[in-house]
Protein backbone atom coordinates (compact mmCIF):
# COMPACT_ATOMS: atom_id res chain seq x y z
CA UNK A 1 0.00 0.00 0.00
CA UNK A 2 2.25 2.76 -1.28
CA UNK A 3 -0.50 5.23 -2.18
CA UNK A 4 -1.38 7.92 0.40
CA UNK A 5 -3.98 6.84 2.94
CA UNK A 6 -7.27 8.66 2.27
CA UNK A 7 -9.60 9.50 5.17
CA UNK A 8 -13.11 10.94 5.45
CA UNK A 9 -14.00 12.76 8.69
CA UNK A 10 -17.66 12.63 9.75
CA UNK A 11 -18.47 14.60 12.92
CA UNK A 12 -20.87 17.43 13.63
CA UNK A 13 -18.36 19.20 15.91
CA UNK A 14 -16.11 21.57 13.99
CA UNK A 15 -13.38 21.51 16.63
CA UNK A 16 -13.19 17.70 16.53
CA UNK A 17 -12.89 17.65 12.75
CA UNK A 18 -10.31 20.43 12.75
CA UNK A 19 -8.17 18.76 15.38
CA UNK A 20 -8.30 15.36 13.72
CA UNK A 21 -7.56 16.88 10.31
CA UNK A 22 -4.44 18.62 11.58
CA UNK A 23 -3.23 15.45 13.32
CA UNK A 24 -3.79 13.22 10.31
CA UNK A 25 -2.27 15.57 7.77
CA UNK A 26 0.80 16.13 9.97
CA UNK A 27 1.37 12.38 9.75
CA UNK A 28 1.05 12.30 5.97
CA UNK A 29 -2.54 11.05 5.87
CA UNK A 30 -4.80 12.72 3.30
CA UNK A 31 -8.17 14.01 4.54
CA UNK A 32 -10.22 13.91 1.34
CA UNK A 33 -13.56 15.15 2.71
CA UNK A 34 -15.47 16.15 5.82
CA UNK A 35 -19.12 15.64 6.76
CA UNK A 36 -21.31 17.13 9.49
CA UNK A 37 -24.08 14.52 9.41
CA UNK A 38 -24.76 11.00 8.21
CA UNK A 39 -26.29 12.04 4.90
CA UNK A 40 -23.20 14.04 4.03
CA UNK A 41 -20.99 11.13 5.10
CA UNK A 42 -22.75 8.69 2.78
CA UNK A 43 -22.55 11.10 -0.15
CA UNK A 44 -18.91 11.99 0.53
CA UNK A 45 -17.95 8.31 0.80
CA UNK A 46 -19.50 7.58 -2.59
CA UNK A 47 -17.89 10.63 -4.15
CA UNK A 48 -14.37 10.43 -2.75
CA UNK A 49 -13.97 6.65 -2.08
CA UNK A 50 -11.78 6.99 1.04
CA UNK A 51 -9.79 4.14 2.55
CA UNK A 52 -10.96 4.85 6.09
CA UNK A 53 -13.85 6.82 7.60
CA UNK A 54 -13.79 8.28 11.10
CA UNK A 55 -17.50 8.27 11.93
CA UNK A 56 -19.17 9.99 14.87
CA UNK A 57 -22.13 8.06 16.30
CA UNK A 58 -24.42 10.93 17.24
CA UNK A 59 -24.99 13.30 14.32
CA UNK A 60 -28.06 15.18 13.06
CA UNK A 61 -30.30 14.09 10.16
CA UNK A 62 -28.77 10.60 10.00
CA UNK A 63 -26.69 9.08 12.78
CA UNK A 64 -23.36 7.36 12.30
CA UNK A 65 -24.83 3.88 12.69
CA UNK A 66 -27.21 4.22 9.77
CA UNK A 67 -24.54 5.96 7.71
CA UNK A 68 -22.16 3.06 8.42
CA UNK A 69 -24.78 0.52 7.31
CA UNK A 70 -25.40 2.34 4.05
CA UNK A 71 -21.74 2.86 3.25
CA UNK A 72 -20.76 -0.74 3.96
CA UNK A 73 -23.40 -2.15 1.65
CA UNK A 74 -21.18 -0.97 -1.19
CA UNK A 75 -19.39 -4.30 -1.54
CA UNK A 76 -15.90 -5.61 -0.87
CA UNK A 77 -14.25 -2.35 -1.88
CA UNK A 78 -16.16 -0.36 0.75
CA UNK A 79 -13.99 1.72 3.11
CA UNK A 80 -13.09 0.74 6.66
CA UNK A 81 -15.07 2.57 9.32
CA UNK A 82 -13.83 3.59 12.77
CA UNK A 83 -16.59 4.72 15.11
CA UNK A 84 -15.93 7.80 17.25
CA UNK A 85 -17.63 8.03 20.63
CA UNK A 86 -17.30 9.65 24.04
CA UNK A 87 -18.45 6.45 25.76
CA UNK A 88 -16.70 3.10 25.35
CA UNK A 89 -19.89 1.19 26.25
CA UNK A 90 -22.27 3.09 24.00
CA UNK A 91 -24.83 0.60 22.64
CA UNK A 92 -24.48 2.23 19.22
CA UNK A 93 -20.84 1.17 19.13
CA UNK A 94 -21.83 -2.49 19.45
CA UNK A 95 -24.46 -2.15 16.75
CA UNK A 96 -21.96 -0.39 14.48
CA UNK A 97 -19.42 -3.19 14.95
CA UNK A 98 -22.14 -5.68 14.10
CA UNK A 99 -22.91 -3.66 10.97
CA UNK A 100 -19.31 -3.96 9.82
CA UNK A 101 -17.34 -1.16 11.45
CA UNK A 102 -13.71 -2.12 12.04
CA UNK A 103 -13.43 -0.69 15.54
CA UNK A 104 -13.97 2.37 17.66
CA UNK A 105 -12.04 5.17 19.33
CA UNK A 106 -12.82 7.51 22.17
CA UNK A 107 -12.70 11.15 21.12
CA UNK A 108 -9.99 11.94 23.66
CA UNK A 109 -7.59 9.66 21.77
CA UNK A 110 -3.96 10.79 21.55
CA UNK A 111 -2.53 11.89 18.18
CA UNK A 112 -0.33 8.78 18.08
CA UNK A 113 -3.28 6.49 18.81
CA UNK A 114 -5.40 8.19 16.15
CA UNK A 115 -2.91 7.82 13.32
CA UNK A 116 -1.99 4.28 14.38
CA UNK A 117 -5.67 3.30 14.42
CA UNK A 118 -6.29 4.61 10.91
CA UNK A 119 -3.28 2.74 9.57
CA UNK A 120 -4.25 -0.44 11.43
CA UNK A 121 -7.76 -0.76 10.03
CA UNK A 122 -6.60 0.08 6.53
CA UNK A 123 -4.69 -3.21 6.50
CA UNK A 124 -7.82 -5.13 7.52
CA UNK A 125 -7.05 -5.56 11.22
CA UNK A 126 -9.65 -4.91 13.88
CA UNK A 127 -9.38 -2.07 16.35
CA UNK A 128 -10.82 -3.69 19.47
CA UNK A 129 -9.45 -3.89 22.98
CA UNK A 130 -10.34 -7.38 24.27
CA UNK A 131 -11.49 -6.14 27.69
CA UNK A 132 -13.81 -3.53 26.17
CA UNK A 133 -15.14 -6.05 23.66
CA UNK A 134 -16.07 -8.45 26.47
CA UNK A 135 -17.93 -5.68 28.27
CA UNK A 136 -19.76 -4.68 25.11
CA UNK A 137 -20.83 -8.24 24.39
CA UNK A 138 -21.84 -8.93 27.99
CA UNK A 139 -24.08 -5.89 27.95
CA UNK A 140 -25.62 -6.14 24.50
CA UNK A 141 -25.24 -9.68 23.11
CA UNK A 142 -28.38 -11.61 22.15
CA UNK A 143 -30.70 -8.66 22.61
CA UNK A 144 -32.06 -9.02 19.09
CA UNK A 145 -32.51 -6.18 16.63
CA UNK A 146 -29.51 -5.09 14.61
CA UNK A 147 -27.26 -7.97 15.65
CA UNK A 148 -29.50 -10.81 14.42
CA UNK A 149 -27.68 -11.02 11.08
CA UNK A 150 -24.54 -12.16 12.90
CA UNK A 151 -25.97 -15.52 14.04
CA UNK A 152 -24.10 -17.53 11.44
CA UNK A 153 -23.60 -21.27 11.14
CA UNK A 154 -20.04 -22.16 12.12
CA UNK A 155 -20.32 -25.69 10.70
CA UNK A 156 -18.35 -24.62 7.61
CA UNK A 157 -15.24 -24.05 9.74
CA UNK A 158 -12.65 -26.76 10.32
CA UNK A 159 -11.62 -27.65 13.91
CA UNK A 160 -8.42 -25.64 13.45
CA UNK A 161 -10.37 -22.63 12.13
CA UNK A 162 -12.72 -22.83 15.12
CA UNK A 163 -9.70 -22.84 17.39
CA UNK A 164 -8.19 -19.84 15.62
CA UNK A 165 -11.49 -17.95 15.74
CA UNK A 166 -11.90 -18.62 19.45
CA UNK A 167 -8.43 -17.33 20.21
CA UNK A 168 -8.88 -14.39 17.87
CA UNK A 169 -11.99 -13.42 19.83
CA UNK A 170 -9.91 -13.32 23.00
CA UNK A 171 -7.79 -10.59 21.43
CA UNK A 172 -4.74 -12.48 20.21
CA UNK A 173 -2.82 -10.93 17.32
CA UNK A 174 -1.56 -13.00 14.40
CA UNK A 175 1.88 -13.21 16.00
CA UNK A 176 0.39 -14.31 19.32
CA UNK A 177 -1.82 -16.86 17.57
CA UNK A 178 1.19 -18.25 15.75
CA UNK A 179 3.15 -18.62 18.98
CA UNK A 180 0.21 -20.15 20.85
CA UNK A 181 -0.59 -22.68 18.11
CA UNK A 182 3.04 -23.32 17.10
CA UNK A 183 2.31 -22.27 13.52
CA UNK A 184 3.94 -19.91 11.06
CA UNK A 185 2.39 -16.44 11.08
CA UNK A 186 1.65 -16.81 7.35
CA UNK A 187 -0.36 -19.95 8.13
CA UNK A 188 -2.34 -18.09 10.78
CA UNK A 189 -3.10 -15.31 8.30
CA UNK A 190 -4.39 -17.94 5.87
CA UNK A 191 -6.66 -19.42 8.55
CA UNK A 192 -8.03 -15.98 9.44
CA UNK A 193 -8.65 -15.14 5.78
CA UNK A 194 -10.54 -18.41 5.28
CA UNK A 195 -12.65 -17.81 8.37
CA UNK A 196 -13.66 -14.38 7.13
CA UNK A 197 -14.43 -15.71 3.64
CA UNK A 198 -16.49 -18.68 4.84
CA UNK A 199 -18.58 -16.58 7.21
CA UNK A 200 -18.91 -13.61 4.87
CA UNK A 201 -17.26 -11.20 7.32
CA UNK A 202 -15.42 -8.00 6.47
CA UNK A 203 -12.69 -8.19 9.08
CA UNK A 204 -11.57 -9.42 12.49
CA UNK A 205 -13.94 -7.06 14.31
CA UNK A 206 -16.98 -8.87 12.96
CA UNK A 207 -15.32 -12.23 13.63
CA UNK A 208 -14.96 -11.29 17.30
CA UNK A 209 -18.63 -10.33 17.55
CA UNK A 210 -19.74 -13.53 15.78
CA UNK A 211 -17.61 -15.66 18.11
CA UNK A 212 -19.51 -14.28 21.09
CA UNK A 213 -22.91 -14.16 19.40
CA UNK A 214 -22.77 -17.83 18.39
CA UNK A 215 -21.48 -18.97 21.75
CA UNK A 216 -18.10 -20.11 20.42
CA UNK A 217 -16.64 -17.93 23.16
CA UNK A 218 -18.53 -17.12 26.34
CA UNK A 219 -18.28 -13.89 28.25
CA UNK A 220 -16.15 -14.27 31.35
CA UNK A 221 -12.91 -13.42 33.05
CA UNK A 222 -11.00 -16.05 31.06
CA UNK A 223 -12.84 -17.24 27.97
CA UNK A 224 -12.28 -20.74 26.60
CA UNK A 225 -13.42 -21.54 23.07
CA UNK A 226 -16.45 -23.80 23.37
CA UNK A 227 -15.14 -26.60 21.20
CA UNK A 228 -12.00 -26.83 23.35
CA UNK A 229 -14.02 -27.01 26.54
CA UNK A 230 -16.15 -29.82 25.07
CA UNK A 231 -13.03 -31.83 24.27
CA UNK A 232 -11.77 -31.76 27.86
Amino acid sequence: MTEPLRVLLADDQTLVRTGFRLILRADGIDVVAEATNGNEAVEAARRTRPDVILMDVRMPEMDGLEATRRILTGGSDAPRVIILTTFDLDRYVYAALSAGASGFLLKDVTPEQLTAAVRTVRTGDALLAPAITRRLVKRFARQGGDISSLHRDLASLTPRELEVMGLLARGLSNAELAAHLHLAEATVKTHVARILAKLGLRDRAQAVIVAYETGLVSVGEHETPRHQAEQR
